[in-house]
């Protein structure tokens, strides 16, 4: 992986954490903490998404997307068990 391709992971990883934040709890959790929600999110949303059958495309957009979606999941459920 280039510094570029590492660039653009932790990027869209930053913008969906960020986004998942402000849906799920209204603010965002820092720099790593978005990081860190929108590489998992994103990892969750590559796993059930193609179990599904869902498909979003390619591209930036795309993977914003993707990340920010799986990311929302991760935030509800941790929600969830929290609240448990």
């Amino acid at each position: 992986m280039g510094i570029e391709s590492l660039l653009v992971f932790l990027i869209i990883g930053a913008v969906a954490g960020w986004l998942a934040g402000q849906l799920v709890k209204g603010y965002g959790f820092g720099l790593i903490g978005n990081i860190v929600v929108g590489i998992v999110g994103a990892l969750i949303a590559g796993w059930l998404f193609p179990a599904i059958g869902i498909s979003l495309g390619s591209g930036i957009v795309a993977a914003i997307i993707h990340a920010t979606i799986g990311a929302v999941i991760l935030l509800v459920l941790l929600r969830l068990v929290k609240q448990a």
